[in-house]
């Protein structure tokens, strides 16, 4: 029987409760809006997904200080920033069966806030004094402001192929996860090899969780995702159930979807779903994903056995097999 989600959290409990009291111990401000509107997204129910790979490559390359807990808040205040500037954006209402920060604060406290997170999370990267650890990511930061900027580019856009789809993944949403796992295997000393094969591992993964994150987007139901379903249409994104309706579709369900990512907005929701319930959409996307997890699985082959590689393994599995 494959682990489950609270038992993988349970090997790193003790990790994940000091990295949730250095989330909050660093949040803290004189500014009194900084305050409320950080302790608002960061105690949004979130799956800390992040934190936990990097607590988990760690303890899997064998690490038994306590940097990672710095650096599994660093990456999470990294990660919280992206979503505060996101639902600007995007023009986000829900997010995690909440109002967005943007819905609740408007959009400049976001925004500023975002701004915030970054500054606070470059603050605390200095202060580990590994300028090793800083490249990566000052990099990873770099790339995945990139990544938003691809994607809006995208955006309305139907001539959007699979390739341009999976880089704006590769960008955007799994450059932060293999940068997490990638400092697992840095801050313990390993070889480059060990060091690539981390960052392989997470990379992967991260794709595999965005691509089913876009099928739970016309497959789930809002309380269940967290979100409106639809949010990606409405936003005009060209993913790749869309992309592949185009591709492989009758003309009338492609003419449909393409009108739609042209359009924006929801009024087509009804008309899409059922162009992607015409053709294999969806099966073909979360075979894509399942291929993306099994690539991570392939990269820890060389990775000592322990429970915290087991765990990794488990993650690979949960990130195509979860229903939000």
């Amino acid at each position: 029987m494959p682990m489950q989600l609270e038992h993988i959290r349970g090997l790193v409990a003790e990790d994940l409760r000091a990295v949730d009291d250095l989330i909050h111990n660093r949040l803290r401000s004189d500014v009194v809006l900084v305050n409320q509107l950080g302790a608002y997204i960061v105690n949004s129910g979130g799956k800390r997904l992040r934190p936990l790979l990097v607590v988990l490559a760690a303890r899997a390359c064998g690490y038994a200080g306590a940097q990672h807990v710095d650096l599994a808040a660093i990456v999470e205040f990294i990660h919280t920033a992206t979503l505060l500037h996101d639902d600007v954006v995007d023009a986000s209402e829900l997010r995690r069966g909440r109002d967005t920060a943007n819905a609740l604060f408007g959009n400049e406290a976001s925004v500023l806030v975002g701004d915030f997170l970054y500054s606070r999370a470059f603050q605390m990267m200095t202060n580990l004094h590994d300028l090793r650890v800083m490249e990566i990511l000052a990099d990873t930061t770099n790339v995945i402001a990139e990544g938003e900027v691809l994607q809006l580019m995208n955006c309305n856009d139907p001539d959007v192929d699979e390739a341009g789809y999976m880089e704006v993944i590769r960008y955007k949403t799994a450059k932060l996860f293999e940068a997490g796992t990638r400092l697992g295997a840095v801050i313990n000393g390993q070889d480059a090899a060990v060091e690539e094969a981390m960052a392989a591992y997470g990379m992967h993964l991260g794709t595999a969780f965005q691509i089913i994150d876009d099928v739970l987007d016309y497959g789930a139901d809002s309380d269940e995702i967290g979100k409106n379903v639809g949010d990606d249409l409405a936003e005009g994104k060209p993913t790749l159930p869309l992309i592949y309706v185009m591709r492989n579709g009758a003309p009338e369900h492609a003419a449909v979807v393409r009108k739609a990512i042209e359009e924006g907005g929801r009024e087509k929701i009804d008309e899409v779903i059922k162009a992607i319930e015409s053709t294999d959409a969806i099966q073909y996307t979360t075979r894509l994903a399942r291929q993306e997890a099994d690539f991570a699985k392939a990269a820890l082959a060389d990775l000592p056995d322990s429970p915290y590689r087991e765990a990794l393994l488990a993650l690979a599995d949960f990130a195509v097999e979860r229903s939000h």
